[in-house]
């Protein structure tokens, strides 16, 4: 039987998309259990940290009287206590206490669609941020909630659903692989050749699914949030899925897409959600100051121009097509 390092690729349906895994190793690769162990590991983050799954951990919490502590599951606990420690690291801009605006959005399982009255209403709402609605104690897998709130995980559950997978591979020995899920991506090693794992990064256009640029990356995760995938039209405007918790509405500034570099791709997940609430000014000087990996894609008119930040330092700009 060969030893020779082989090419393996595997994927399945989560969360309303698909995941894949791409690795490589020597045989025999029982690639069928390791589908196995890749879809459970992703389908257990669905289970607990879906608001469209009834019965999810996360919708239990969101059900559950104020003041009570609830059992959490220990993945749901390492989610919630990271998004809290971003939330605050970002001056509140990534805020998972926006589950009713998600869904009064029309971006919830409930489809609501908004009017105009709606958009007036909601400048006048005063929200309670997730840092103070929220307490967590990870030490024994509990959560409750000091005051009312509605919680909302997807700017951040995928990406960890994505280090589960990484967590999946790793167990199986396998040591050199890309993960990910739709643009959430983590590698770990590199590719037999020794070159490092190329992801494409998506020209961000509504309708429009081509590449704008690539990255390389290595022993690092990556994910993109953007205006273009996720949006609706309310009176001839468009509104994209991403909620700003101090406007309590989508978000409204210049910024098309954002993608980040971190080791998790939890925390990419996070902070590409943060930088896009943030802004074209705001989101890189905050990504210099924390020594971060960023690529800010502007709108300018009918083109683009980017602003990247390397390891905290500002790049030059550039227009991209």
């Amino acid at each position: 039987m060969s030893t020779e390092t082989q090419r393996y690729s595997l994927s399945g349906e989560t969360m309303g998309t698909r995941y894949s895994a791409l690795f490589y190793a020597e045989p025999p690769v029982d690639e069928d259990a390791i589908n196995k162990s890749l879809f459970a590991a992703v389908d257990t983050v669905d289970q607990q940290m879906s608001t469209w799954k009834a019965q999810s951990a996360l919708n239990r919490l969101n059900a559950a009287p104020e003041q009570q502590w609830l059992p959490i599951p220990e993945e749901l606990a390492t989610v919630l206590a990271t998004a809290l420690r971003v939330s605050r690291q970002s001056n509140g801009a990534f805020d998972i206490a926006v589950g009713d605006l998600v869904n009064a959005w029309g971006f919830g399982p409930d489809e609501q669609h908004p009017t105009a009255e709606h958009i007036r209403a909601s400048d006048r709402q005063v929200r309670t941020p997730a840092t103070q609605a929220l307490e967590i104690d990870p030490q024994r897998n509990l959560a409750r909630k000091r005051s009312a709130t509605t919680l909302d995980l997807s700017g951040i559950a995928k990406g960890f659903a994505v280090d589960e997978m990484a967590r999946c591979l790793d167990g199986w020995g396998i040591t050199n692989y890309l993960v990910g899920i739709d643009g959430e991506m983590r590698a770990r090693g590199v590719k037999p050749d020794g070159e490092s794992w190329v992801v494409a990064i998506e020209r961000p256009r509504r309708g429009i699914r081509e590449v704008m640029g690539v990255m390389e990356i290595c022993d690092a995760a990556i994910a993109t949030s953007g205006d273009y995938r996720h949006w609706i039209e309310v009176a001839g405007r468009h509104y994209s899925h991403t909620m700003d918790p101090a406007l309590g509405a989508p978000l409204s500034n210049s910024l098309a897409a954002v993608t980040v570099v971190a080791a998790t791709c939890m925390l990419a997940d996070a902070w590409a959600t943060a930088f896009m609430v943030l802004g074209e000014t705001a989101g890189p000087e905050l990504a210099q100051e924390r020594g971060m990996d960023a690529l800010f894609v502007v709108h300018d008119g009918e083109q683009f121009r980017e602003i990247s930040v390397v390891a905290g330092c500002l790049q030059a700009q550039i227009e991209a097509r």
